[in-house]
């Protein structure tokens, strides 16, 4: 019984002899820019690589309204059924169609809600464009009557009558991007830098997977296969109506002699230091690639998020080596 118990005394005496002392710190050296990388600072990622999935349903927006002579006008089961899917028979009202013919079936879309997920957002979706979804795609299988008859092949939601048919366009796969560390603080640069304008669905919290439209394209260079940083300051979130009442909030405590404020005035300000947020760092929250581009826009995809993404957040373009 004694020797079992000097044993197992020994065994925990060399785990905890192999532990890092709590008070120990680790020697680093700084890289060329003087940055100590860490997880923390400077975490290791893996990047989603979209699939064409993600290619065919990304959706885009267009400065021109596309022609909607040729649309789905109804199908087999019209009219008990209104909503077409993989495998289903369409009709196609419009000129130009030849059986085996492919054709992107696309939804010029609208937000209901009419709700602006950042200041200007309205006045500058309108200088880029016509927001679009890309629905599904169909194969024409013959002509009858005024309407051609289609097979819906492949659907990201279901086709409506009323959707537009546009001549079908493969678009390249996005080569894989293999993992490596990213610089959560970067510092600013001259690079191109545009802003998230919209979330695909109108979405208001976007993450790894999702989809956004850019308000720059091919006109300013972009193009499918650029990958994008998504940063954001803490200006932005002083500028937030929400974000702004937290800075306003108690921050320290009680115990604390001179208690900071943020950005404060003279009439507001404690005794204690007052901090202003353009003095703190650019963060970067996650990386984009784009999937298609517009002359005025860009469809692109979250490939890894470290935080959640917002629209109206800051993208500048991160040229791979």
């Amino acid at each position: 019984m004694k020797k079992t118990g000097l044993l197992l005394l020994l065994l925990v005496g060399v785990a905890y002899a192999q532990m890092p002392a709590a008070s120990t710190t680790m020697v680093a050296t700084p890289d060329a820019n003087g940055v100590v990388n860490t997880n923390a600072n400077v975490p290791f990622v893996r990047y989603q690589t979209p699939t064409q999935a993600d290619l065919n349903c990304a959706g885009f927006i267009s400065k021109d309204r596309l022609p909607d002579a040729n649309f789905v006008n109804g199908g087999l089961e019209t009219p008990t059924s209104t909503k077409f899917e993989v495998g289903e028979l369409v009709y196609l009202t419009g000129s130009g169609y030849q059986a085996g013919q492919l054709y992107t079936i696309v939804r010029e879309l609208k937000d209901v809600n009419k709700y602006e997920m950042f200041e200007g957002m309205r006045k500058l979706l309108a200088t880029v464009g016509h927001p679009y979804g890309e629905v599904g795609r169909v194969r024409v299988l013959d002509t009858r009557s005024h309407s051609a008859v289609a097979q819906v092949e492949y659907s990201c939601d279901p086709i409506n009558p009323g959707d537009v048919a546009v001549p079908f366009v493969e678009k390249p796969p996005v080569a894989f991007h293999v993992p490596g560390h990213f610089d959560r603080f970067a510092p600013a640069t001259n690079k191109l830098t545009g802003r998230i304008l919209l979330g695909k669905d109108f979405d208001a919290v976007l993450g790894t997977g999702v989809k956004v439209y850019l308000n720059i394209g091919a006109n300013q260079g972009v193009k499918a296969g650029d990958y994008f940083r998504v940063v954001r300051s803490y200006t932005a979130n002083l500028h937030d109506p929400s974000d702004a009442l937290t800075f306003k909030a108690q921050t320290s405590e009680d115990t604390q002699v001179n208690s900071p404020t943020f950005e404060a005035g003279r009439l507001t300000r404690s005794k204690g230091p007052n901090i202003h947020v353009a003095d703190l760092p650019h963060r970067a929250v996650g990386e984009i690639v784009v999937l298609t581009t517009t002359p005025t826009s860009a469809s692109a995809m979250v490939v890894f998020s470290l935080e959640d993404i917002y629209p109206g957040d800051t993208v500048v373009v991160d040229q791979q080596d």
